[in-house]
């Protein structure tokens, strides 16, 4: 198996205020960070070397990885001043080996698609770059990738497109000469940018290559709160880091509980994420909520101060009332 490249370095934008105090790849899911997931999936399917580029509160990510080992994968890191983005990320990975292929896995969603079959198809095609579709599963909300007769990518569309397509989950195999040309110390964009190039300037360059699996996005915190908890699968535990307190009299749902979080006794939480440093003090009543440590980030607008903490609400999209109870 190819070395892969773990795409660490955003900046979490949708995410925030999780974002803020951690960056994306990060945050728990169910039990472990959410880097620690993709790297385990990786070993367990031969992959033996990774970069992991980093950018956004690197130290948090690198705090979960040090050198790979306890996933059984050798990590090397890239660390980015810029940010380099999805084209000049790999562009920069390419020039720290010698291999001709990368995997490259982006750090903020979750899938278990077939890497062998996907990496079979690329090795028999004379595609640059081959791309891990599933049926789209919220057209109104991600893009599609359209494709030939042949499986030869066409064109990128816009989430809501009255022809949906193919939706990338975020696992690719991609060879240099996909990246031959892009910077290594300036922005530049894969899909938006580079790949419609190659498109156009060879057919067939960039394929598709469709198999089904999961996929899990974490872009939000109302859709990072819905995958622990999914992933979770009816273990509360699994929803409390390691390092959280939780007083035995507190009453908990669908709560997740970070490292350095305090919930004291007689609190009732449904549908919240506390986070590391905040404190819910007893007889706290919250709701579909992101809790805080004030001022440890910037507000949003519709944040809100209750004593020591930053309460910020979650929206689940499509759902103006927020997530049914």
């Amino acid at each position: 198996m190819p070395v892969a490249l773990v795409l660490c370095a955003g900046l979490g934008t949708r995410l925030r205020p999780l974002s803020w105090l951690r960056a994306k790849p990060a945050v728990p899911v169910a039990g472990a960070p959410l880097v620690a997931r993709i790297l385990r999936w990786l070993s367990a399917r031969g992959v033996r070397e990774a970069i992991v580029n980093l950018h956004h509160r690197p130290e948090t990510v690198a705090a979960v990885i040090g050198d790979g080992t306890q996933f059984g994968v050798r990590v090397r890191y890239s660390w980015e001043q810029t940010l380099l983005g999805s084209g000049g990320g790999p562009a920069r990975a390419f020039s720290l080996v010698d291999d001709d292929e990368l995997v490259i896995v982006n750090g903020d969603t979750l899938t278990d698609v077939d890497l062998d079959a996907l990496n079979a198809a690329h090795a028999t095609s004379d595609a640059l770059v081959t791309m891990a579709l599933v049926e789209n599963p919220l057209p109104a909300q991600y893009g599609g990738v359209q494709l030939d007769a042949s499986g030869a990518v066409e064109r990128f569309t816009r989430p809501g497109h009255s022809s949906p397509g193919w939706h990338f989950v975020g696992v690719q195999i991609a060879r240099r000469a996909a990246f031959g040309g892009v910077p290594i110390d300036a922005p530049s964009e894969s899909v938006a940018q580079r790949y419609p190039t190659l498109i156009a300037s060879r057919p067939g360059s960039v394929r598709g290559w469709i198999g089904s699996g999961t996929f899990d996005d974490i872009g939000t915190a109302a859709s990072y709160l819905d995958t622990c908890v999914r992933l979770a699968q009816g273990a509360p535990a699994l929803l409390i880091e390691e390092g959280a307190h939780v007083a035995p009299g507190a009453t908990l749902r669908d709560t997740v509980c970070w490292r350095g979080g305090v919930i004291e006794d007689d609190v009732e939480l449904r549908s919240c994420i506390v986070c590391n440093g905040a404190i819910v003090p007893r007889g706290s009543r919250y709701h579909r909520s992101v809790l805080l440590p004030a001022g440890a980030v910037p507000a949003g607008p519709n944040d809100r101060r209750h004593g020591g903490i930053t309460v910020s609400p979650i929206v689940w999209q499509g759902d103006h009332n927020g997530h049914p109870a």
